[in-house]
């Protein structure tokens, strides 16, 4: 089979124009941005807003490999599934961070015969919003550290004289607001700024800080949970980035710097508008990781797509632990808008990868062991699957099993994975998924299992209510969402929520960050542990986004890179095609 990058050039793409036509835009409400990708305006949401609201299904997955078990290439296939039923379908994905493309991962646009086009596109800056959100972010950034030294070099009450502003009396100590890039650079996690000559102050006054990669930034994650430009400019405003000697917070409103952020990401805010391989329209929007945020494209994306298409199919991060929880516990809460029917992907390389026989670890490839027939490992790796659909359960809503087929399986090993789902005691669906080797036709089983389950009625049900305190609602995702026992608040994460409570902070909601390898927070606990703790170190509040993220145990918001690299694979021919990009 051809690598993923000429599958792709080997296809013939239709116009944008002739995509946005086909997804039901207005000429007014498009602007192309080269040959296959455009910008859609926000105004065609005051055109659509009678319109009746189509399916919302959410593609999610067992707890994943470090390489992932396909949940990209089962949402861009099920999608090309659908339409080929006759149905009228649009995607909507997360645009990629470079960190993990240039890292690990590779390209984030599907694969085989289920890719986004065109893929190096996708992969590669697309149309700037992330770009737009790291200028925006490190704006914000900058005008701390301005305030922090002319506040110091006057002295306050003479900094309040000269510039008629109040002094913010920025605790140097106790900025929470970091840089950001979008590169995986373990090398800046702690960095010193402000540095100057001996005896010499004028490149600031020094503290430590350090970055963090774009996609982990609040600006991120207000991108995707933000409903229309002026929630936008509101939220933003809402951000917290520093406190005072004396412990109030200081907001980029405070800073007055709110207002040229939003004017940052005034395009940013607009959806891209691309193709599959088999001219679907799909919608592309935010970044966020679903670790430390939400981990799903935003809510205007799923607007407009479920307002002009009968069914739309997007996908949360990782397993349903993390992207799923956080789409029904942060996204639907803002959105309103719960999914109809949840699709859990599965591997037969995830399932024995889970039954916990095997070492796997971040930056190596997968061993050809994991790809060959192993009962033992399938029945013990099974457990992990029973978890995910028991999970998505818990939310009251319809699911399918999408066995992602890889050409190494074995069809009796997929014909056994088959029997055991169908023998739970679940209303699930089960179907093949062949979407990488054969595009729609490959997931037309799935496509009419999907349709069947989208039409039971939902019973959709939250973990738990915005009234209830930090802590409950803490407690609440651990217990009642992973199932553990108990959950350890240091003392700090005691004060932290005793104080944000007190600061009126208290009905964001919660978003638990933890390891995505283990369905526990110890990255090494695979299949369905019982009886775990999780440990709450510390939290952190994302005002503007409208979320605490708890962490829990060590979770890096700034990657580093492996032994060997993805970017190494990457290189430009004479004729500036892009090569080795996957």
């Amino acid at each position: 089979m051809l690598p993923d990058i000429e599958i792709c050039r080997a296809t013939s793409l239709t116009s944008i124009e002739a995509i946005a036509n086909k997804a039901g835009f207005t000429a007014s409400e498009f602007h192309s941005q080269g040959r296959f990708k455009a910008k859609i305006s926000l105004s065609c949401l005051e055109r659509l807003q009678t319109q009746t609201v189509g399916k919302l299904i959410l593609v999610t997955a067992i707890t994943p490999t470090p390489l992932g078990e396909g949940k990209t290439v089962t949402t861009i296939g099920l999608s090309q599934g659908m339409a080929k039923l006759g149905h009228s379908v649009m995607a909507c994905i997360r645009q990629p961070s470079m960190g993990p493309i240039f890292g690990v991962k590779g390209g984030a646009a599907g694969g085989g015969y289920s890719q986004v086009a065109p893929m190096e596109e996708l992969n590669l800056h697309l149309t700037g919003d992330i770009h737009a959100v790291t200028a925006a972010h490190n704006l914000a950034a900058a005008a701390i550290d301005a305030r922090i030294y002319h506040e110091q070099r006057l002295g306050y009450d003479d900094f309040e004289q000269r510039t008629a502003m109040k002094a913010l009396r920025i605790d140097s100590n106790n900025v929470v607001w970091k840089r950001v890039m979008d590169h995986n650079d373990r090398a800046l996690r702690m960095v010193t700024v402000g540095r100057n000559e001996t005896d010499k102050s004028i490149n600031g006054f020094e503290r430590e800080d350090g970055f963090d990669i774009s996609a982990a930034s609040e600006l991120m994650a207000i991108l995707a949970l933000a409903k229309n430009l002026n929630d936008l400019r509101q939220r933003i405003g809402r951000i917290v980035v520093a406190y005072s000697h004396h412990g109030a917070p200081i907001t980029t409103e405070d800073l007055q710097v709110a207002g040229a952020m939003a004017v940052s990401m005034k395009e940013a805010i607009e959806p891209t508008l691309m193709q599959t391989l088999e001219g679907v329209p799909t919608l592309i929007h935010a970044g966020p990781f679903a670790n430390i945020a939400h981990g799903n494209s935003s809510i205007i994306a799923d607007d407009i797509a479920t307002r002009l298409a009968e069914f739309t199919v997007t996908e949360g991060g990782f397993g349903s632990d993390m992207g799923f929880e956080k789409a029904c516990n942060i996204k639907a809460a803002t959105s309103g808008k719960a999914p109809d029917c949840a699709v859990i992907v599965t591997t037969l390389r995830g399932l024995k990868a889970n039954s916990g026989l095997y070492e796997l670890r971040p930056g190596q490839p997968v061993p050809d062991t994991l790809f060959q027939p192993d009962h033992a490992a399938l029945v013990s790796g099974f457990e992990n699957l029973k978890w995910h659909i028991e999970n998505v359960s818990k939310y009251g809503i319809p699911a399918v099993v999408a066995i992602n087929r890889f050409p190494q399986d074995s069809q009796e090993e997929l014909e056994q994975l088959a029997i055991m789902i169908h023998a739970l005691p679940y209303q699930v669906e089960v179907a093949l998924s062949d979407g990488f080797a054969l595009g729609g036709e490959g997931t037309t089983e799935l496509a009419s299992k999907v349709i069947k389950q989208c039409q039971k009625v939902s019973t959709f049900t939250p973990l738990y209510q915005a009234q209830q305190t930090i802590e409950d609602k803490i407690n609440a995702v651990a217990k009642k969402g992973y199932g553990a026992a108990s959950v350890t608040f240091s003392d700090k994460a005691r004060r932290q929520i005793h104080n944000m409570q007190e600061q009126g902070y208290g009905k964001l909601a919660v978003c638990l960050a933890k390891t995505p390898l283990s369905i526990s927070t110890n990255a090494v606990i695979k299949g369905a542990p019982k009886g775990f703790d999780v440990p709450i170190r510390e939290l952190k509040l994302c005002a503007g986004a409208g979320f605490i993220y708890a962490l829990c145990g060590n979770v890096m918001t700034m990657p580093g890179l492996p032994e060997k690299p993805a970017f190494m694979s990457l290189d430009i021919d004479s004729n500036g095609n892009i090569i080795g990009l996957n």
